[in-house]
């Protein structure tokens, strides 16, 4: 299976908060947002700049889009992503909308994971 991916700007940052508290109104107007409730947990991405300074977070992440939208009977589509990105050591953080997904992947990887990527057979734009 061959997929095209676009990286995405700009960096995000993967925060966790204790399960119920909500989505911070700091996050409300980022250009990249996806929260999470469940009950163990809320989980945000957003843009590393709006994380106000001394919450803990894991930062530094860039996002690769797949493009096209992605029609729910499909199988295998994360693993074939995700399996080349294991191999080559890649740690990845994966969101999924409604159309498509996203694999967040440190910016320090990120060379390594387009290279990864396009030797398993898709194509990654800058």
């Amino acid at each position: 299976m061959h997929l095209s991916l676009t990286l995405q700007q700009p960096l995000l940052a993967v925060v966790r908060f204790p399960a119920g508290s909500g989505m911070p109104w700091w996050a409300a107007t980022s250009s990249f947002l996806s929260f999470t409730r469940t009950a163990n947990e809320d989980s945000l991405v957003c843009e590393e700049v709006r994380v106000p300074d001394g919450l803990a977070a894991q930062k530094g992440f860039k996002a690769l889009r797949v493009d096209g939208k992605l029609p729910f009977h499909l199988t295998g589509i994360l693993a074939s992503l995700a399996v080349p990105l294991a191999d080559a050591g890649v740690t990845i953080f994966v969101v999924s909308t409604h159309d498509t997904d996203y694999l967040l992947v440190p910016e320090t990887q990120l060379t390594r994971a387009a290279a990864a990527l396009r030797e398993a057979g898709h194509s990654v734009s800058e």
